[in-house]
């Protein structure tokens, strides 16, 4: 209930647009994977050791939320050169989503000491990717 009397209605996290979702996955994915599928700067050649700009286009664009991984490929938002949430790509960003922050050193899966406040926040955000992105594993150690 709100200051004001009123019971506050849930937030609508369903996207404009309906979305079909494969059915969630639980595949392990280490975290050393999930960081390949953010490479803005990538080996271009074992041989050679050359890096160059851009994505490796045979890796999906990867964002984890509370270990569970979602399959963002497609989305410009998270595009790893590009896209104005790049930072999240690759990354368990928990606690970034939480504090509503796009600071790289922001983008840690560490969310169990935030306030209550922050983790309702990281819920959102979890619903609101689970509407949109196929889950495509779980982040292992």
């Amino acid at each position: 209930m709100s200051s004001t009397g009123h019971v506050e209605e849930p937030k609508n996290f369903a996207p404009k647009t309906p979305v079909k979702l494969d059915p969630p996955k639980s595949d392990p994915i280490t975290v050393e994977e999930l960081a390949k599928c953010n490479v803005a700067l990538y080996i271009d050649c074992e041989l050679t050791g050359h890096m160059r700009e851009g994505k490796d286009s045979s890796k999906p664009t990867l964002v984890a939320i509370k270990g569970t991984v979602f399959d963002v490929t497609g989305n410009a938002s998270y595009d790893p050169e590009k896209g104005p949430y790049r930072v999240f790509a690759g990354k368990d960003a928990s606690r970034a989503l939480a504090m509503s922050s796009v600071k790289p050193e922001d983008c840690v899966a560490q969310w169990e000491d935030l306030p209550d406040k922050e983790k309702k926040v990281l819920d959102e955000w979890m619903t609101f990717f689970s509407k949109r992105y196929n889950i495509v594993g779980k982040v292992v150690s």
